[in-house]
């Protein structure tokens, strides 16, 4: 079993990753609880955190799975690795009674792709065997933050909506308060253990659900060394006898060694994503924030580092070595990468599984490998914990007892763990309709494909894991990658908190991504990027800056 993998592949925008990082395996970024920075509960202002004891008395007991031992446990931030076949006449059942009472509800959620039939087999045998009775509506997960902007501001909520914390900004942040129920009556404490997978969901995740004081959102729990992946194709590698480069310096000569526009191979595509994390860039919005070795509290655009990154991307773009598609931002980079037009490019972790199995059959040579970070000297690279969540499903205020109910009992079965009959279900449906099962391993037919996508997947998650049957070797692979990684990871000031900044900082930042892309493709100046980064700091940058010292100054520090 494993999570279910979409590979959605697009020209470079955070939004773009995290959708496909979502539909996935829950490897985004998000933030930690959310409280008036002096207020409480539901009173006052909605933006600040909650953080320490005050979160810890909201927090659903802990009680860890038993079902399956991973073969390689978590370590370093990793997700946990199984690359075992498990025995699937041998499932386990982690939920005995039916805790849905088939009372119908509805469910808004992000969606990437076409969704399958309201009555479609997948979502029928899901309901009954949950106990649920579920309207699904699906909305187009690119442009779902206007969809989730308007509904929130109208008076008809679906019962149950997911929430990315890609679009937790400006208005849609503080109608999570105003607009979600308390679940703490039941899930707080002891209480949860009436949905023994959503206990097993890590506390540090759970703490993320804490908006307004209150225990509100469901969470889908992610490893934080979680990080883009720079992949490049071993099998031409091999081929060629290339060598893996180590420095920014000798990518660089590397990429103009191997790029021949006439024979259309191109060394990369646009690989911002990665600069990141070579020249340790703190990532945007509220992990950006960070009080250094001086003292002095930091936005992640006003690091030294910041400039440098975009430095090496331009140089890359000004070398020719960078596809020409990626800089017009155009089709599709993942096809460019499996056709080996580009030998490297980045993406999430969960295109190591899907470009694998998309290629196992048409192209059977195709190896793809994660190159290891380096730092911006060619040693040790200093990475940047992700959030341990960044993806909730909350309950509307003035739901019915019914509604609740039937709701985090869908949620509990979403997280179901692996080794279970309920996250079999999940992620391939029913066993001659959505899959077969070849050798031990279950394989989706097109009905499958087609139906059994990212609906279930966002409700909830359990502890982040890697397990593929059909490529044990990728799970190991990802793990192992994640764990020699997070080595190098350490965490911002603002990490373990889930925070939402007052809406009249809502569009500070939103200059610089598009920023960012002009300026790498040769289309800003470096001034251009000074004077952006001297604007943020004159027309609010300094102000968020006192206002998230005294946050850190009241809540303690996430490092």
């Amino acid at each position: 079993m494993t999570p279910n993998a979409a590979s959605a592949s697009s020209g470079p925008s955070r939004r773009s990753f995290l959708a496909s990082t979502a539909v996935a395996t829950a490897a985004v970024a998000g933030g930690m609880p959310l409280l008036s920075a002096c207020g409480g509960s539901d009173s006052g202002s909605r933006d600040g955190t909650t953080s320490g004891k005050a979160a810890d008395k909201l927090l659903p007991t802990f009680v860890a799975s038993t079902v399956a031992r991973p073969d390689l446990p978590s370590k370093n931030g990793s997700s946990a690795g199984y690359t075992g076949r498990v025995d699937l006449a041998a499932l386990t059942t982690s939920v005995p009674d039916k805790l849905g009472t088939s009372a119908p509800f509805k469910i808004m959620s992000p969606f990437w792709g076409s969704p399958p039939k309201a009555d479609c087999a997948y979502y029928k045998a899901l309901d009954a065997a949950a106990g649920t009775k579920v309207t699904w509506q699906n909305q187009d997960g690119n442009t779902y933050g206007q969809k989730l902007g308007a509904v929130l501001a109208s008076s008809s909520i679906p019962d149950m909506v997911v929430v990315p914390g890609w679009e937790l900004v400006g208005k849609i942040a503080n109608a999570v308060t105003a607009k979600f129920m308390d679940l703490g009556p039941y899930l707080a404490g002891d209480k949860v253990k009436k949905y023994p997978n959503l206990a097993a969901i890590p506390s540090d995740a759970w703490r993320m659900g804490i908006f307004g004081g209150a225990l509100r959102g469901i969470p889908m729990p992610a490893a934080s060394a979680s990080f883009i992946v720079p992949y490049y194709r071993k099998d031409i590698f091999d081929e060629k006898g290339y060598s893996v480069p180590t420095s920014p310096d000798e990518f660089l000569s590397w990429a103009k060694e191997v790029t021949s526009a006439k024979a259309k191979v191109w060394a990369c595509g646009d690989m911002n994503w990665t600069a990141w994390n070579i020249f340790g860039v703190r990532p945007s919005g509220t992990l950006g924030w960070s009080v250094g070795s001086d003292g002095k509290l930091t936005y992640r655009v006003e690091q030294p580092e910041y400039l440098e990154a975009l430095e090496w991307t331009r140089k890359l773009f000004d070398a020719g070595v960078v596809h020409p598609d990626d800089k017009a931002r155009s089709g599709d980079a993942g096809q460019r990468f499996t056709a080996g037009q580009t030998l490297v490019y980045n993406q999430d972790m969960s295109t190591w599984y899907g470009k694998t199995a998309e290629q196992a059959q048409s192209n059977p040579d195709f190896v793809i490998e994660g190159m290891d970070i380096f730092g911006a000297d060619g040693g040790n690279p200093t990475l940047w914990a992700a959030q341990p969540a960044g993806i909730w499903s909350l309950i509307r205020k003035g739901a019915s007892k019914a509604t609740i109910e039937n709701a985090l009992a869908a949620a509990d079965f979403a997280a179901a763990p692996y080794g279970t009959k309920e996250r079999m279900l999940v992620d391939y449906g029913v066993e001659g309709t959505h899959y077969t099962v070849k050798d031990g391993v279950p394989v989706k037919n097109d009905q499958g494909n087609s139906e059994v996508i990212n609906a279930w997947v966002m409700l909830a998650a359990p502890a982040p894991y890697y397990a593929h049957p059909d490529f044990p070797d990728v799970a190991r692979k990802q793990v192992e990658w994640q764990q020699r990684m997070g080595a190098f990871m350490k965490k911002t000031s603002t990490y373990g908190m889930n925070i939402v900044e007052p809406t009249r900082y809502a569009n500070l930042n939103s200059q610089f991504e598009q920023l960012e892309i002009d300026y790498v493709r040769g289309n800003r100046k470096l001034s251009d990027v000074q004077a952006a980064v001297s604007t943020w700091k004159s027309s609010g940058g300094d102000q968020l800056r006192d206002w998230y010292q005294q946050l850190i100054d009241k809540n303690g520090s996430g490092n």
